[in-house]
């Protein structure tokens, strides 16, 4: 209880974990807190709140430094919060409600102190909820948020907490509070003289909102450093400087920031604020309560700063003290605040103590009393892979790890843990358990030997576990060197290479096994030697010798560097030029000399050599270059025909010799005979490799040679090559003779010319209407030709020429014949007028007309035609090119050709046609009215459907009388319907109709009179309903003018429930309704009626019925003139409501209907 001398008093109550806190607002609602938690409340009549603790709990009131403090504590004085299990939550009957409402925590709220208050224990500062106010409840928002930021309800919540803190305070503190953070009471259960070792459930002091952490000072220390007294020194000055309270936020683990508010200066009872600049602040800390010694961390101009390095779990107690140039240095109350828990930091590493062959003892220290360590853990690894395996958890410092393997490696860690979590492991020790010296290992084993390097490799010793540490020393002798064994590798792998040898050299090994309890004996000595390396190249290969056409003899000298061993052989290599890197192998020995034999003549060559021996292939030698002696070069193959020969002359073509002796050829000499055994005479030399031999006579064989020459001499003669010359063409053919066998056939004949060395093969025949165009029609070895097909009296013109083997010999001279005359030809064209080609009009259903066109005579004047048309009837015309078919059948399909006459005969029927006659115009059709009304006539005409059909031919021209007698066109189309609209009632009109196709249009029908019925009157208003008396009202509505001398009269209808009677008929357009029902409602309508006279008697005819009515009888009371005008407009809304109402739902019934039938018709029509 905080200031317990004043009336207001603020009531910290702290709620340990496990147990519930249980509030009763002034509202009457019950709100739970469960722990662990701070509750700030306060009581402005000073009273103290009833506390009710659970079974095994007490309340005492304990009163320290002018501080009373409620603590509930359990019967046993020596109770601890953290040496016992959390208590279950007390029932609180009075405060506590059925249904708990959890309240959560945020993570970190802070709260700043309230002055006056002195100082709380820092165990036991904690989290605090939002404070409750009971009998005078104002409700505060605490956060995480700067007090500057929080909404305008906080800020006046706060303006008013300061004001009664600071009535109350008797003993008055001159801080200055407009310029801190708001109060916020604390609350105080413990003594502050207990120690801590654990962190767990460790509170922090709050601030009023989180501060930007600055520190621009410098940091003097840290404070688990020794802690000593800060020093000020006192200002001669009459000003008094104050300093408020420093407020804690953001409390971690290791760090916590530390804020405070400008100092106050006061003179003469005066006080003065000043800026930041003016001060310098030092901040000093203890962790050893707060008379212990003070060390000073911060010293600079900020208002804010962050501690470093703190402790966990650690109580701490800070101080600010404000110093400036003119004015007496001010220091500040002491802030209090313990630090949070966390996890432990890494141990130490654990120790090995003793060891046998079969268990390790081991021992560590743990010294982090502030993080409470509750267990530890120790994990091992045997061996060199595999994942750590726990092999201890407990708080003992020290374990014996049994069951363990002789001589075998362990590696181990430590960790801590608390109720926090657990820390790092520790750095890994490697221990091994006691054992035996290994026996000795097996002599190393060459795995690859090379030129400077030599691989070996060994296995364990005989008896040795797999699990066994093993380290191996293997030592090495170098053959000849008198230094002895020098170790070379020392390590735990089974194999080793060693490098930097001496090439081809013998070296001996021994190996030695090693463990923890010594050295083995050394394994059998072993040699190995390693390779010899590579010969260097032999020297270049020289010609010893003459050089000849077809060899060479080389020789060469030995490498200088043999690689360590004796050569064992050597390899030539040669290589001609124009080959390229081709190189091929012809001696392989150990001789150094070689005679190369098989060479090709004047060719150049290169050659190399190199040699083998145990280290390997050597490089190749310089390359050496020599050419052989050419010779002339060898003879050419046989000279060819080049392309085709010719009668007179022929071509020539050669190759060059297959062996050119060494040398280019220079040139050809070509020789020719008429027989192997004439004299031979040169036709041809030079060098090219083609030549036309000229003068020669057709079909004769030559005889032919060549020789070339490079620049040695001339090679010998090729072999004979017998070429004969081509064959010519046949000579002119003389003139054809020709002989008419009728008008349309002729046989030509011709006599064989000379065939010029070959034999004639065939004839061609040049034939045709004009001399210089004329056309090949035979082709074959027969001298003669009928021409079939001729054009009778006409001219015709033939040539004939000779084909041989040789060729095509010339045409000879040109024939001349005609054919006599014969009946004419057939008719080409014949084709049916349309009626728009005619020059008159014809009547098309019993008429055709024709045209054709006059064919060829063929030498005799046409005098006449005959056409055949229908079934074979056959008419005889002169000489036209058209006529006219008369007296047909209407709709009837006709077959026509027609032939030529002239003096010779008559000709052949031409191609026949089809023709058809037109159908006769339809006739008029019976015309109808099927629906009259009083503005329209719906007329009908004949059997068909109402809509028009894309392939009905006949179409309707419907025409009525006009006003001045004359008829005009209303409606033109295949349709046998039309609607006639937009005419006069009671009136007669006169139509008629008539029908056309493509036959033509039929006569018009005789006239047809229809006439319009009267129109019914029009609709009427809503009548109105005035009440006269009780139970009497009159209907009044709206008169019509007398239609067309017709009279008007009204019926009035008159409905209680769903049906309408009918209460008046007659002229009048009022009507008085009596004796009606009290308090019952009404419905009422009208509707004109319009009354004439025609032959048939009266009739009436009415029209549509007004909307309706809605009234109520009702007691007569007085009320405003409007009060009627009011309730008729009511009633009308209402009616045309109704009907607007049933007009939609009509409307979306048929939109629903037509949807279906839609969907009906796409899914079973369609589809």
């Amino acid at each position: 209880m905080v200031n317990g001398d004043s009336i207001q008093q603020v009531i910290l109550v702290q709620v340990n974990p496990g147990e519930t806190f249980t509030i009763t607002t002034e509202d009457g609602h019950i709100q739970c807190i469960q722990g662990p938690a701070h509750v700030p409340m306060m009581s402005p009549n000073g009273s103290m709140p009833p506390i009710f603790v659970p079974p095994g709990y007490v309340s005492q009131v304990v009163e320290e430094n002018g501080v009373r403090k409620v603590v509930v504590l359990p019967h046993s004085a020596e109770f601890h919060p953290s040496m016992h299990p959390p208590p279950p939550p007390p029932h609180v009957p009075h405060y506590m409600h059925h249904h708990h409402a959890l309240l959560p925590h945020p993570p970190h709220p802070v709260y700043p102190p309230v002055p006056g208050t002195g100082e709380l224990p820092p165990q036991f500062i904690h989290q605090h909820p939002p404070p409750h106010v009971f009998q005078e409840q104002e409700p505060r928002s605490h956060g995480r948020t700067n007090f500057i930021q929080r909404d305008e309800r906080s800020l006046k919540m706060q303006e008013h907490l300061k004001k009664r803190l600071k009535d109350r305070q008797a003993s008055g503190h001159t801080n200055n509070k407009l310029n801190s953070p708001p109060s916020s009471p604390h609350k105080v259960v413990n003594s502050s003289n207990a120690t801590i070792q654990n962190g767990n459930g460790k509170g922090q002091q709050g601030a009023g909102g989180p501060l930007k952490q600055k520190q621009i000072g410098k940091t003097k220390g840290s404070p688990d450093a020794e802690m000593g007294e800060s020093d000020t020194e006192s200002k001669k000055c009459d000003i008094h400087l104050s300093i408020g309270k420093p407020v804690v936020s953001d409390i971690q683990a290791r760090s916590a920031v530390l804020s405070w508010n400008l100092p106050v200066s006061s003179q003469n009872g005066e006080s003065h604020s000043h800026s930041p600049a003016a001060f310098t602040f030092e901040v000093a800390i203890s962790n050893s309560g707060k008379n212990g010694k003070f060390k000073s961390v911060y010293v600079g101009e900020e208002l804010t700063v962050t501690l470093p390095d703190l402790r966990p779990a650690t109580d701490y107690h800070a101080r600010v003290s404000a110093t400036s140039s003119s004015i007496k240095e001010s220091i500040s109350e002491l802030v209090s605040f313990t630090t949070e828990s966390c996890e432990p930091d890494c141990p130490a590493a654990p120790k090995l103590i003793y060891r046998t062959k079969n268990s390790l003892s081991l021992q560590w220290k743990v010294s982090i009393p502030v993080q409470k360590v509750t267990q530890l853990v120790l994990t091992f690894l045997k061996g060199k892979n595999g994942p750590f395996k726990e092999c201890y958890y407990g708080h003992l410092k020290q374990y014996k790890l049994t069951k363990l393997s002789p001589s075998t490696k362990y590696s181990l860690r430590l960790a801590a843990k608390n109720d926090i979590g657990m820390s790092g492991f520790s750095e890994t020790v490697t221990y091994y358990t006691a054992g035996i010296v290994p026996p000795a290992p097996s002599p190393p084993v060459l795995v690859e030997a090379g030129v400077s390097w030599l691989s070996v490799k060994w296995n364990p010793p005989n008896g040795v576990s797999s699990d066994d540490s093993l380290t191996y020393s293997l030592d090495m002798e170098e053959e000849g060197s008198g230094y002895g064994f020098q170790p070379q590798y020392n390590g735990d792998e089974l194999s080793c290479t060693l490098r930097n040898l001496r090439r081809s050299t013998s070296y001996k090994f021994r190996l030695f096994a090693y463990n923890s309890e010594g050295k083995s004996s050394p394994s059998e000595v072993v040699e190995h030697s390693t390779n010899p390396d590579k010969p260097g190249p032999p020297s270049k290969p020289t010609v010893k010798g003459k050089i000849h056409s077809h060899s060479v003899k080389v020789t060469w000298e030995p490498p200088k560097d043999n690689g360590g061993s004796d050569i064992s052989k050597y390899f030539l290599e040669i290589s001609e030029t124009s080959v390229g890197n081709k190189w091929d192998t012809i001696y392989s020995g150990s001789q150094r000399e070689h005679v190369c034999d098989h060479l090709k003549p004047g060719t150049t060559y290169r050659m190399r050599v190199y040699c083998v021996s145990k280290g390997g292939e050597s490089q190749a030698s310089d390359v050496m270059t020599v050419t052989t002696s050419a010779v002339p070069p060898g003879p050419c193959h046989a000279p060819c025909l080049a392309g085709k020969a010719k009668p007179k002359e022929i071509t020539l073509q050669w190759g060059p010799p297959s062996v050119d002796g060494g040398s280019d050829i220079t040139e050809y000499i070509i020789e020719m005979a008429n027989s192997e055994q004439d004299d031979r005479r040169q036709v041809y030399q030079g060098p090219a490799s083609e030549c036309v031999v000229n003068n020669l006579l057709p079909g004769r064989t030559y005889c032919f040679w060549i020789r070339a020459a490079n620049k040695v001499g001339f090679g010998p003669h090729s072999d004979k090559a017998e070429i004969s010359t081509a064959p010519g063409p046949p000579d002119q053919c003389c003139k054809p003779l020709i002989a008419c066998k009728s008008a349309t056939c002729a046989v030509v004949s011709w006599e064989s010319p000379a065939c010029n060395g070959a034999e004639i093969s065939e004839y061609r025949l040049d034939w045709g209407q004009v001399e210089g165009s004329m056309h090949i029609i035979y082709t074959g070895p027969c001298q003669s030709y009928e021409v079939r097909g001729l054009t009778p009296a006409t001219t015709y013109y033939c040539r004939v020429q000779a084909v041989n083997v040789a060729g095509v010999g010339l045409f000879g001279e040109t024939g001349v014949v005609t054919t006599p005359a014969s009946a004419p030809a057939a008719v080409s064209v014949l084709h049916l007028l349309e009626e728009d080609q005619m020059e008159i009009s014809l009547p098309l259903s019993t008429c055709l007309a024709i045209q054709w066109e006059e064919p060829c005579c063929h030498g005799s004047e046409i005098t006449g035609y005959n056409i055949e048309y229908g079934e074979k009837q056959l008419v005889t015309v002169g000489r036209n090119t058209s006529y006219v078919f008369e007296n047909l059948l209407p709709d009837t399909l006709y077959r026509i050709r027609i032939q030529a006459i002239n003096s010779f005969g008559v000709g052949p029927f031409s191609h026949s046609i089809k023709a058809k006659t037109k159908p006769l115009p339809p006739d008029p059709p019976h015309l109808e009215c099927v629906v009259f009304s009083y503005q329209s006539l719906k007329l009908k005409w004949g059997e068909g459907p109402s809509r028009a059909l894309i392939t009905n031919p006949t179409q309707f021209n419907l025409q009525m009388e006009d006003r001045f007698g004359r008829f005009v066109t209303v409606y033109n189309g295949p349709c046998h319907t039309y609607k006639v609209q937009r005419l006069s009632e009671s009136t007669t009109y006169y139509f008629k109709i008539q029908a056309y196709n493509d036959a033509g249009e039929g006569g018009f029908s005789e006239v047809y009179a229809f006439t319009t019925t009267k129109s019914p009157p029009a609709s009427l208003k809503a009548p109105k309903a005035n009440q006269l008396e009780e139970n009497t009202y009159e209907i009044t509505w709206e008169p019509l003018q007398p239609m067309k001398g017709d009279s008007i009269v009204y019926i009035l209808q008159l409905a209680a429930g769903r049906e309408f009677d009918q209460v008046y008929k007659g002229p009048e357009t009022s009507f008085r309704l009596t004796s009606l029902q009290t308090n019952c409602e009404y419905r009422i309508r009208v509707c004109a009626g319009r009354q004439s006279q025609d032959s048939s008697g009266s009739q009436e005819l009415y029209g549509p019925y007004s909307p309706s009515t809605v009234f109520s009888s009702q007691k007569q009371e007085l009320v405003p003139p409007c009060a009627d005008l009011t309730t008729e407009l009511a009633e009308t809304k209402k009616t045309l409501r109704e009907e607007r109402f049933i007009a939609i739902v009509l409307l979306c019934g048929f939109a629903v209907v037509a949807i279906l039938f839609a969907v009906v018709i796409q899914y079973f029509v369609i589809k």
